[in-house]
């Protein structure tokens, strides 16, 4: 039995899955790892999933199809409830992506607070409203406990002006068009993990790749973000799994010039239809591609491309940070993925970086 009274709930809510994990903390810090932790993926498809530390096996979940976060989100508070009496919850805690220009500490959410967050929707579109569904879900259930947002934005606050500036007019800037960079809580909470794991070396010159659905690249020298691959919203950088990337604004204007694109259309073609899926026209999933790229040349092609853009990218961070002591692999495809790892690698011989095959795999 959990005694809520002394436990935070942390939500991780993505465009089609929510994390939760209950901490235990007592009278003191949060320990290392969660009393129950989780996650429902396929939220939105036709075949959700619930997963936790308790079961042995993933089990299909059925959730309403015309809220189906909301849904989720209630079956994660069920859950509580089998260890302890809602409602005694401490504080429940949200990634939030997305917090502009004005919030980038742990902040307690309010209405006027929220809707700031409603406005920069549009510049993470894939998980900001399902993050603030979330909120106002707990509000709804649980009024009078706490809830905190903590901003993948705020682990680069501190990054160099010439790392947020962008070469617009000056105004520009004024008025909060800049480089925010994301991932800020993975970087984070490798600035924690890495000094424990390899001391004084990872105050150095470390370059952290969180890859997953969505990826970034951050340069860090004590411990601090100098430089990322996201800017001002999550489709700079890298190319991702259905995200592009970087991507010349001139290809955006003859987009729009054409007149074959709405605004509308033209988010849903960066966000949801390009990277590797739609480079391959089959997946967004390394994996899926690695097992057909013999015999599809696209899929071998998307692989190809997405590679060369981490290795670019980390060729340009490693000269930000005059060298390269560090090269760190996290999220789902840079924990899982030993294939995609050992062909980055393979690139970066002149760093001295010579990968373990074994030890990879």
């Amino acid at each position: 039995m959990i005694d809520a009274s002394s436990c935070i709930l942390v939500l991780n809510a993505g465009s089609s899955s929510l994390k939760f994990a209950l901490y235990d903390v007592g009278a003191g810090e949060p320990g290392e790892q969660a009393r129950w932790r989780g996650k429902i993926d396929g939220i939105g498809g036709s075949s959700p999933t619930w997963s936790d530390n308790r079961s042995e096996h993933a089990r299909a979940l059925v959730l309403d199809a015309e809220r189906p976060f909301r849904a989720a989100l209630d079956e994660v508070r069920q859950h509580i409830g089998e260890y302890t009496p809602t409602g005694s919850l401490r504080a429940v805690a949200h990634r939030v992506v997305h917090g502009g220009s004005r919030y980038f500490a742990p902040t307690r959410v309010n209405a006027d607070v929220l809707e700031e967050l409603r406005r920069l929707i549009p510049l993470a579109p894939l998980h900001q409203p399902s993050t603030l569904e979330g909120i106002e879900s707990f509000f709804d259930s649980h009024p009078d406990v706490p809830q905190i947002a903590c901003f993948d934005t705020g682990f680069h606050h501190g990054m160099p002006m010439v790392e947020q500036l962008l070469p617009l007019p000056y105004d520009a800037w004024e008025r909060g068009l800049r480089r925010y960079g994301f991932h800020g809580l993975s970087y984070e909470y490798q600035s924690i993990a890495l000094v424990r794991r390899h001391g004084d070396l990872a105050r150095g010159r470390v370059l952290v790749a969180h890859i997953g659905n969505g990826a970034s690249l951050c340069a860090m020298r004590e411990l601090r973000s100098v430089a990322t691959t996201m800017g001002f919203s999550a489709l700079d950088g890298l190319m991702m799994g259905t995200r592009c990337g970087s991507l010349d604004p001139g290809v955006v204007l003859s987009l729009l010039e054409t007149g074959r694109f709405s605004l509308e259309r033209l988010g849903q073609l960066l966000y949801r239809e390009s990277g590797l899926l739609g480079v391959s026209g089959e997946s967004s999933d390394p994996r899926v591609l690695l097992a057909t790229e013999g015999h599809n040349p696209r899929a071998r092609l998307a692989l190809d491309l997405y590679v060369h853009r981490i290795v670019r990218e980390i060729g340009a961070l490693a000269a930000v940070l005059g060298g390269l002591d560090l090269l760190v692999f996290t999220a789902g495809i840079g924990e899982h993925n030993a294939v995609i790892r050992a062909r980055v690698c393979a690139a970066l011989g002149l760093f001295g970086i010579r990968l373990d095959d074994a030890a990879n795999s």
